[in-house]
């Protein structure tokens, strides 16, 4: 992950996002008790790994049978938040054109919440496969979304400046699960 030269604080450690992410399955359990027909959606890049933890968990601790994973690329902003795609690219898998989702209970993970871009982009794609309910997952929810998304399972909410990064660092992409918040350095 490459963030521009400033400040860095750890927010999290490996330690602190594991009883983090027990929390949030717990909560995963508790809105997807009793739907027969679930699928979990991880966002690309680090969605993917969060939504994995998630699935082991529910699974692990929570008695739930095996639960597919789907893994949906959306690309907008760079790790630095540098804007890569003012549209928000969703790249669809072919696979997954014929895609019916009638009936089931989807849930769509990321890893921070930003302006919303993305998680709205998956949202909307996910509502033309018409599954009976869709949920949302953040690790991070900075509270300054932009568009009308919410998100129903949150595992941390950071109040951080507009310039400042939210760096979600997660294996395997990373070799630590932490949090860490970036503060660019300011030019004059």
């Amino acid at each position: 992950m490459s963030t521009p030269a400033g400040k860095r604080v750890s927010l999290y450690d490996a330690r602190q996002l594991d009883a983090i992410v027990h929390r949030m399955a717990r909560r995963a359990a508790g809105l997807l008790t009793g739907r027969p027909d679930v699928l979990l959606v991880g966002i690309r890049r680090r969605g993917v790994p969060i939504a994995e933890m998630l699935r082991e968990r529910l699974v692990r601790d929570f008695g739930f049978a095996t639960i597919p994973l789907l893994e949906l690329q959306i690309k907008r902003y760079a790790d630095d938040l540098t804007l890569l795609h003012p549209e928000t690219a969703l790249v669809e898998n072919p696979a997954h054109s014929s895609l019916d989702l009638a009936g089931r209970t989807v849930m769509v993970v990321d890893d921070v919440m930003y302006q919303g871009h993305s998680m709205l982009r998956a949202v909307e794609w996910l509502a033309r496969k018409s599954p009976a309910e869709i949920r949302t997952v953040v690790l991070v929810d900075r509270d300054v979304a932009r568009l009308p998304i919410r998100t129903d399972i949150v595992g941390a909410r950071l109040d951080v400046a507009p310039g400042d990064i939210i760096e979600c660092n997660v294996p395997p992409y990373e070799p630590v699960f932490r949090i860490d918040l970036c503060q660019p350095a300011r030019t004059a």
